[in-house]
């Protein structure tokens, strides 16, 4: 099946309960590393804090859209659509860095940047969550590998629960992005169970896989990633109408601020528990959908199951 998913298909795939509603997610804080956020009406209300990495503005703002299409499907309020496109997590609040250009492109300095500043505002904004969008191969210089994956250990150690994309250059073994890497990162492929089974460009085809016979089996979790409608940052208001407010986008970029979404359902209704608590529940209370497991990890998450 092809076509547009709806916010509404995949909250009724994944199985989030319906009368959490525009409270969920409330009192946590996810940061996001992407491309910005534009000033959309479905995200007013929800940043909180905004960093400029790459051209050093001080002010919100995203030339690529991504960033705001990745928010809106963690914490977009679904207003302007009557909750047609609402977010897992609309209550949430976020803390944005801007750290890939108006081309979704980026540099490794201005990702670590991010990071550390994620790191150094952990406390200030209660920070529990990390949602990174971006997909990266393996880069022409080892010691920048290095230094990304040692800043994400430290992220990681301080507690706060990284959920990075799986990317997009599979299917090939060993086809995840560098950053998904990590054992203590939730890794994040691609998979619309039933749906789009006949789709070609369904983006399970191309979800970044991890190595077929590694003792570390990526990726952890799969969640949907076709045709996802969200918040489009070019947006036109006119008047009291607003035109061209929802786009669809494809790829394990899609699919991650969904798992990020349900992290902070999971620590709104747990407060006290710790990110390997989630990641042992998001992963035992899975899906299994029969696929490899370097296609699929512990399946499609379920919200219902992963709440009780």
């Amino acid at each position: 099946m092809s076509g547009q998913f709806y916010m509404q298909r995949v909250r009724r795939q994944i199985e989030i309960p319906e009368e959490l509603g525009l409270q969920a997610g409330r009192g946590i804080t996810v940061a996001v590393l992407d491309t910005g956020v534009g000033q959309h009406p479905d995200l007013e209300g929800r940043l909180i804090a905004f960093r400029d990495f790459v051209n050093r503005q001080d002010y919100r703002y995203d030339d690529s859209g991504h960033g705001t299409h990745v928010c809106g499907i963690l914490c977009g309020s679904g207003a302007l659509s009557r909750g047609r496109y609402q977010g897992v997590a609309p209550g949430v609040n976020l803390v944005v860095g801007k750290v890939l250009d108006h081309n979704g492109d980026g540099r490794t300095e201005h990702m670590l940047e991010g990071l550390n500043w994620v790191l150094a505002e952990k406390e200030k904004y209660h920070i529990r969550i990390l949602n990174i969008s971006v997909g990266i191969g393996s880069l022409s210089e080892r010691c920048k590998e290095d230094a990304l994956r040692r800043q994400l250990e430290k992220v990681c150690a301080s507690g706060i629960t990284v959920v990075c994309a799986a990317g997009n250059k599979g299917p090939g073994s060993g086809s995840i992005s560098l950053l998904g890497e990590g054992r203590d990162i939730i890794t994040v492929g691609c998979h619309d169970g039933l749906f789009c089974r006949n789709d070609p460009k369904r983006c399970e085809i191309y979800s970044g896989r991890g190595r077929a016979l590694s003792s570390l089996r990526k990726p952890d979790i799969v969640a949907p990633g076709t045709d996802i409608t969200s918040c489009n940052a070019f947006c036109q208001k006119n008047g009291g109408r607003v035109r061209y407010a929802y786009v669809s986008k494809s790829g394990t970029s899609m699919s991650t601020p969904i798992i990020s979404g349900v992290a902070a359902l999971f620590f709104q209704r747990y407060p006290e528990a710790n990110r390997e608590e989630f990641r042992q529940k998001l992963t035992f209370t899975a899906t299994d959908l029969g696929e490899e497991w370097n296609k699929q990890g512990w399946g499609l998450v379920n919200v219902r199951r992963l709440l009780k």
